[in-house]
């Protein structure tokens, strides 16, 4: 079978497509992957065909976090999608010629249902967090383009959801009606529901983010998450570093912007705690400013190999480094800044693997306690056990159903 996979989005997101196209792959079948050119060479080293979608997402990442004075205006908003609309139907048809299913990932794919029912092909939805999809047990993830923050526990969630739903119609209805009328295909009335279908698949551990349910609403098909196998050495300069002392911290933020001067902030917590830090440079740029032997700034990594070996890790609550410090058994702080990442700083706290960092920037003094509790022996012990139970075969369920035309 031929498959085009499909995402828009960091690395989080283009990830666990990877993980799913090199299943496929090594089961004989014929795959593409669709994502920003960030990722060409990276998806190409992995013997995957690539085609490239939309801008370069890396140089806005490192330009730092949004003032609230440079969010955008809802008519800002609307020109967006138009032209983000407009680059996957100028893409997606060509993309997808000669496959038999479309597999979209996240919540801006807007156009690849709409070429697969052009094609005559099959399609499937797939989120990667249980806050992405609706249920009336938690609230939709905050737009923070939009200013929003986490919604209070006692939120009315289906009124957030309904709020949720016309925003996307607000935002990409016009442009996908204009497109679909353009290739004779009918409007649709519900942006998201024609997104998600009735039955749109979760690729999140079911352990980590368990699906709550949705009476009335879709059928979720949850199939763990899609986990790429990550076969590198570690670099011997990491090894060595590892190796000449006590187990490290790990500092990274990914491909997100970071918060000003946060590599210092993170090195003075380590300090005061008396451990080494590793930092993850990431698409922020973050370093060390002082070259200490007591600190290694480091670029893209084995994580697989990486967190077994350090005491925490302290991340933005991607669930992809959520998933990874969770199976290493790595206890965990959570700085989130956006979208389904505060769902994940819950979760590590709910499950005992680590904590939330309090909101607001963080400080030498508001990270160190956050550390502090979490390298208490019995984090560490909890993360341990929970390690035991996260799932590995997701991409492996996930590529069984594709191949099985199950729920396709």
């Amino acid at each position: 079978m031929r498959f085009l996979l499909s995402t828009i989005g960091s690395r989080g997101d283009v990830q666990p497509m990877a993980a799913l196209a090199s299943e496929l792959s090594g089961t004989g079948h014929q795959v593409r992957v669709c994502a920003p050119p960030d990722f060409g060479e990276w998806i190409e080293g992995l013997g995957i065909p690539f085609v490239p979608i939309g801008p370069e997402l890396r140089t806005a990442a490192a330009s730092g976090p949004r003032p609230a004075a440079a969010r955008p205006t809802p008519e800002q908003l609307r020109r967006l999608a138009r032209s983000t609309v407009d680059a996957q139907f100028a893409t997606l048809p060509a993309a997808a010629d000669g496959c038999e299913v479309i597999v979209a990932g996240g919540a801006l794919q807007i156009a690849a249902r709409s070429v697969a029912e052009q094609l005559g092909i099959g399609y499937v939805y797939a989120g990667y967090c249980p806050t992405t999809l609706p249920s009336p047990h938690h609230a939709p993830p905050p737009l923070t383009a939009l200013g929003q923050r986490p919604a209070p526990a006692a939120a009315d969630h289906l009124g957030l959801w309904a709020e949720n739903a016309a925003h996307l119609n607000d935002t990409f209805g016009a442009a996908l009606a204009e497109h679909r009328a353009a290739v004779g295909l009918a409007p649709v009335d519900d942006v998201r529901s024609h997104l998600f279908t009735d039955r749109p698949w979760l690729a999140a551990d079911p352990v980590l983010g368990p699906w709550p349910g949705s009476p009335g609403g879709p059928e979720v098909v949850q199939t763990g998450a899609w986990l790429l196998t990550d076969e590198r050495p570690l670099p011997a300069e990491v090894t060595a570093f590892l190796e000449g002392g006590e187990p490290p911290l790990y500092f990274g933020f990914g491909s997100m912007r970071a918060p000003q001067d946060l590599a210092a902030t993170m090195l003075g917590a380590a300090r005061a705690l008396g451990r080494r830090a590793i930092v993850s440079r990431g698409w922020a740029g973050l370093a060390p400013a002082d070259g200490g032997a007591d600190c290694l700034s480091i670029g893209e990594i084995n994580q697989q190999l990486l967190f077994p070996r350090v005491a925490a890790v302290v991340h933005h609550g991607g669930a992809g480094t959520t998933t990874a410090a969770a199976r290493a058994g790595a206890p965990q702080v959570v700085l989130p800044q956006m979208y389904d990442q505060y769902y994940w700083a819950g979760r590590v706290g709910e499950l005992g693997i680590g904590t939330p960092h309090p909101k607001g920037a963080p400080t030498v003094d508001s990270l160190t306690a956050a550390l502090g509790r979490v390298l208490r022996p019995g984090v560490a012990a909890r993360a341990r056990a929970v390690a035991a139970t996260v799932r590995t075969d997701g991409a492996a369920t996930a590529a069984r159903r594709l191949t099985e035309r199950t729920a396709v």
